[in-house]
């Protein structure tokens, strides 16, 4: 490869920079191929390493690219179309098969959520994880929080943890009249546990959809779902769905 000089532009030098990066990728690369090192590539475009970086992040952040531990910088694959969401007048696991039950754990939740559930912040509520890939690539986590109160019966059912103990929450939990549900989304940062689960480095962009489901006019149970920034572009459709479209075209939402 020839060395290739940035000149002088208006807009910053490493968002120049990905868009030079990002032809590259298109005509010199293929899904998958692991880029060279930061040093050869600072190098080829005559950069500082600094802004290589912010320029890769920024690719990250798109999509274009991958950081896998023990891997390198590789080249993403396209993007697999995703669903968010079930039917508005749906309890989570009702004839879902795209969420796998992971565990169910007593404990109280975080601050906000306990805001969310309406309790108080010392109550101890059953925490349901599930987990979701597609094509065995890890693209959402899942922390369903659900009181006491909602799913009365639960104690006497003998299976104390793992994936069975939250199946039984969840079948629980539909046996309530669901009245309605409400989401919000918004961009955050992958913590350590999301981003061990989700394949992604600590403080990778992800998009967090937190839901808030009601019955007896009351919240029954709140789901904060993590998914994969760098897969996901999210819609809203006119049933107040949410779905996730992926493609090779990488445009904004």
């Amino acid at each position: 490869m020839g060395t290739t000089q940035l000149e002088t532009v208006p807009e910053p030098k490493y968002w120049h920079l990905k868009t030079v990066l990002s032809e590259a990728l298109d005509s010199e690369f293929s899904v998958g191929e692991i880029l060279p090192n930061e040093r050869e590539l600072a190098a080829r475009f005559g950069v500082a390493r600094a802004t290589l970086r912010q320029a890769l992040e920024q690719l990250e952040l798109e999509g274009r690219l991958q950081r896998r531990r023990g891997v390198g910088t590789t080249v993403a694959p396209p993007r697999v179309g995703v669903a968010v969401g079930a039917e508005q007048h749906a309890w989570p696991g009702a004839g879902d098969t795209v969420w796998q039950p992971v565990d169910s754990t007593v404990e109280a939740p975080p601050a906000a959520v306990a805001d969310a559930l309406e309790t108080g912040r010392n109550t101890l509520v059953h925490t349901v994880r599930r987990s979701r890939t597609t094509h065995g690539q890890p693209v959402a986590a899942e922390l369903l929080y659900v009181p006491g109160q909602s799913v009365p019966d639960l104690p006497a059912i003998e299976t104390p943890t793992g994936a069975a103990r939250a199946r039984a929450v969840l079948r629980e939990l539909q046996h309530l009249e669901l009245e309605g549900r409400e989401s919000a989304v918004e961009l955050g940062s992958a913590r350590a546990d999301d981003a061990k689960e989700l394949d992604r480095l600590p403080g990778a962009p992800v998009l967090v959809v937190t839901t808030r489901f009601f019955a007896g006019r009351r919240v029954a149970a709140v789901s904060v779902a993590t998914y994969r920034a760098d897969t996901c572009r999210l819609t809203f459709g006119d049933t107040g769905g949410v779905e996730i479209h992926e493609g090779p075209e990488r445009r904004a939402s």
